[in-house]
């Protein structure tokens, strides 16, 4: 988004882009994700999925996939809840167990098992390498370049700007410095001498397993609970789940748990009919939010020309048109890409409490 406005340098401290949280995502598009604020920024980028710009991306960037989140009848009031909380930003359909077995034969339904559900048909898969690759694609083709390996050592402020010196010795410097580093960003402005945000990582584990012999999973829906408990959703001929964990830790490569792998298992098997006799694949990735669970993009109160752009949580990849633009609008004064969202909601300067 940078890249038509200014001469951009993305600086990758791995040796490939997408190597942490965003190539470990469920990578699905719906709205019973966050807060009013992030459900505002999906909205509004559901339109580039749908229709990303010419020459973007070879590959569609999603597929619809369904969306059910069912509950139990001690839920009921989290789903009315729910439902009225989404209802600004998506049309969801109230269904009971026999939609929900219809459209996912292997739930519990009626007493002890889910007793109604709410059904986004238009939810959508996203694809995150046809995703990162386009981003990427844009960057280059406007003159922006990627340096992979670059980790930041030093960051120093001058009277011209930033200059980064990573740890190989390479020197990059501009008269802007984007903080977009995910799970490390408090570190990188405390490198850089800027007050940090006080951003948390939370590791979330995914498994994946085969499903019931001789089912046709490919078109099962994206099945979630009411509460922050269990998902899952088709994966590749399999299932992936979740237990939707949220374990503090410090930025790292990191490592699926052995109990909350356990967890996942006994969630599906709590949820459905379904056995879990062998996990064929499991990972972890760092979801990192800002104190109020907000995305953050907007320049340090403390530090000219630190542009903070973190705290995106689970809900990066499909809030990352809007994020990318509102950006581009913050640095190189382009027209404020959203209507219902405006620039201080996401500025840092409602964390750190000093004027933007």
């Amino acid at each position: 988004m940078l890249a038509p406005h200014a001469r951009v340098t993305v600086l990758e401290a791995e040796d490939t882009i997408g190597y942490h949280s965003s190539g470990r995502s469920a990578t699905m598009l719906h709205y019973a994700l966050g807060n009013p604020l992030v459900r505002a920024l999906t909205l509004a980028s559901r339109a580039f999925f749908d229709s990303p710009p010419e020459s973007f991306t070879d590959a569609p960037l999603g597929r619809t996939m369904p969306v059910i989140i069912h509950a139990r009848e001690g839920e009921l009031p989290a789903l009315d809840g729910l439902d009225a909380a989404i209802a600004p930003f998506a049309s969801l359909e109230r269904v009971g167990p026999d939609e929900i077995l219809r459209l996912c034969p292997v739930m519990r339904v009626g007493e002890g098992g889910a007793v109604a559900g709410l059904v986004d048909s238009h939810g959508l898969r996203l694809d995150p390498h046809a995703l990162l690759q386009g981003y990427l694609r844009v960057l280059r083709n406007k003159g922006g370049k990627l340096v992979t390996g670059a980790r930041a050592a030093a960051i120093d402020r001058s009277q011209h700007g930033w200059e980064v010196v990573t740890d190989r010795g390479n020197r990059f410097a501009g008269s802007v410095l984007v903080n977009a580093a995910g799970s490390w960003a408090d570190r990188i402005g405390e490198v850089a001498r800027v007050k940090p945000l006080g951003l948390s990582p939370k590791r979330r584990t995914i498994i994946t397993f085969d499903g019931p012999e001789g089912a046709d999973v490919a078109g099962w829906p994206f099945v979630k609970t009411v509460g922050e408990e269990l998902y899952f959703a088709p994966e590749s001929g399999r299932l992936f789940a979740s237990p939707m964990d949220e374990v503090p830790s410090d930025p790292c490569d990191s490592q699926p748990e052995d109990y909350e792998v356990a967890l996942a298992a006994h969630r599906v098997e709590e949820r459905t009919t379904m056995h879990v006799s062998r996990v064929v694949h499991k990972w972890a990735g760092l979801r990192t939010f800002a104190p109020d669970r907000k995305p953050v993009a907007g320049f340090a109160p403390d530090a000219e020309g630190f542009f903070w752009l973190a705290g995106q949580g689970g809900f990066g990849l499909q809030t990352s048109p809007m994020m990318g633009a509102a950006a581009a609008s913050c640095i190189c004064d382009t027209p404020w890409p959203l209507e219902n969202v405006s620039p201080d909601e996401l500025s840092p300067a409602r964390i750190l409490g000093q004027p933007a």
